[in-house]
């Protein structure tokens, strides 16, 4: 095999790949999923490891 058929066949599967990928992130079913997902960061609950950081006494 020559090496631009190789290059031009693993230039279509990325192609391909990629044209996957945003048809699946961009597909209706997913959508209430990824709008939760974006509100996370504004959300009130804080991860348990940032409580337990702010509870232990100060170095100094």
């Amino acid at each position: 095999m020559d090496y631009s058929l190789i290059q031009a066949v693993w230039t279509i599967v990325v192609m391909v790949v990629f044209v996957g990928i945003v048809i699946w992130a961009y597909s209706g079913k997913r959508r209430q999923r990824f709008e939760e997902a974006a509100q996370i960061p504004f959300s009130d609950d804080e991860p348990a490891s940032i409580e337990e950081n702010s509870k232990e006494k100060p170095h100094g």
